[in-house]
């Protein structure tokens, strides 16, 4: 059903003129998608998509991808950008409902998992979407966060995602200390990342079957429970006194190690 919006204070596009992540979570599970090939790849996925609030120019494309149930709200540019509050070029935004998230054993028990990746404090919305993408493009299976993680599903992170937060498993640890040790008994090999301790370095290590690199916090690393609870410690040489690398990046250049073929 395509709906016009007229003006910005049409009461169907309210949740659209609060972008706050957790206004809208707690409004029911909500989270906010935005640009049209995050939009098309949550329309596509096993989220619900609530509604959607396009451009004139694209409505017409967008229409024919949704589910007989989504509203979509069809405005041209100006409206859009006085309902989103900044100047917004991206073509359109979607409102998404949260679905039950995959538990530890859920993952562990699918016999496709062989890497897994695991976060402990995150707390840069950009760090983990930029994360949940490169765990998509080079492979991985399932994502695990740390209690303390930032919402995954923050807008910004999705934004960063590009979308593959949608197709990416992810747990929501309430102990991840507990739930490495879950994974170290089921045959996993637990990479704590590390710098400037004893350790292994990423392109070393004696790769095994089953594998899940642990990440710690922008900050502080991980945490002293974590590295004595995990099964070895990586990490990746430094040059120029330099002492860590952003940990998106520290997270790209280990998973390829750990997703190359070995030759």
């Amino acid at each position: 059903m395509i709906v016009p919006i007229q003006s910005l204070d049409d009461p169907r596009v309210a949740p659209y003129r609060n972008l706050k992540d957790r206004e809208l979570a707690r409004e029911g599970d909500r989270f906010i998608a935005e640009g049209d090939l995050v939009v098309r790849r949550l329309i596509a996925s096993n989220y619900p998509t609530e509604s959607v609030l396009c451009s004139s120019r694209i409505a017409h494309e967008i229409a024919p991808l949704l589910r007989e149930e989504t509203i979509l709200f069809e405005a041209d540019d100006v409206i859009i950008r006085e309902i989103v509050g900044f100047r917004f070029h991206r073509g359109c935004l979607a409102i998404g409902r949260r679905i039950q998230q995959f538990t530890l054993d859920e993952v562990i028990a699918n016999d496709s998992t062989k890497l897994i990746l695991a976060c402990e404090d995150l707390n840069s919305a950009e760090n983990l979407g930029s994360i949940i993408r490169t765990a998509a493009g080079l492979g991985a299976s399932a994502l695990i966060i740390g209690p303390r993680c930032v919402d995954p599903f923050w807008r910004l992170g999705i934004r960063v995602s590009m979308g593959t937060v949608f197709s990416l498993p992810i747990v929501r640890s309430t102990d991840l200390v507990a739930d490495v040790k879950k994974l170290n008994e089921s045959h996993f090999e637990t990479l704590a990342s590390v710098c400037n301790i004893p350790s292994i370095p990423i392109d070393q290590i004696k790769r095994s079957e089953k594998m899940a690199l642990l990440l710690g916090s922008e900050a502080h690393g991980l945490s002293e429970e974590i590295i004595e609870a995990s099964s070895q410690r990586v990490t990746i040489p430094m040059y120029h006194d330099t002492d860590s690398l952003n940990v998106s990046i520290a997270c790209a250049i280990m998973l390829y190690e750990l997703c190359r073929p070995i030759r």
